[in-house]
């Protein structure tokens, strides 16, 4: 399967900006929200195990990406399922964290993921988007796409819903 090309600028992170991602500007329940996000990201040993780097974060924003290495794959070479399931699990919930107030912290109450194409690649990239934020629950979308070659291929999508765990700060 050839991935397809995609026009449009692209960031320093080879991912399109969030201006032209995400239709809804958000504002951050306070400011140091970003470093929120990548001290708890460095806590994840998920994501230090199968080599994942966050690459983004923006208010109401996400974006994870791992360069596949055997150790993820299936059978079939392909990055594992489960895998890339976890990636933009944690890109979505990590975009709604953006927004959570301080001294609150995260949990999937549940996703859906929907597979379109084997995830194959120099890079995997995770991206989370929040669709509607909220006190108790927000909602979240995620697109994982495989780039290949300066081309980046759909290759799974989701629907999340998040719990803000308040008076809970992440550890």
């Amino acid at each position: 399967m050839r991935p397809r090309k995609r026009g449009g600028g692209r960031s320093s992170w080879g991912i399109h900006p969030v201006s032209e991602r995400a239709p809804a500007r958000f504002e951050p329940a306070f400011d140091g929200f970003a470093d929120r996000v990548r001290e708890s990201f460095g806590r994840q040993g998920a994501m230090a195990l199968i080599g994942a780097e966050l690459v983004a974060v923006e208010p109401g924003y996400c974006a994870i990406a791992l360069a596949p290495r055997p150790e993820t794959s299936q059978q079939h070479g392909f990055l594992h399922a489960g895998i890339l399931a976890t990636l933009v699990d944690s890109a979505g919930g990590y975009a709604g964290y953006t927004l959570f107030p301080a001294g609150s912290s995260v949990l999937t109450v549940e996703y859906k993921l929907n597979l379109l194409a084997p995830a194959q690649g120099e890079r995997i990239v995770a991206e989370g988007f929040v669709v509607k934020p909220g006190r108790t629950l927000a909602i979240t979308r995620g697109e994982v796409h495989a780039e290949f070659g300066g081309a980046r291929t759909l290759v799974a999508i989701m629907q999340q819903t998040l719990m803000v765990m308040h008076g809970k700060p992440d550890r």
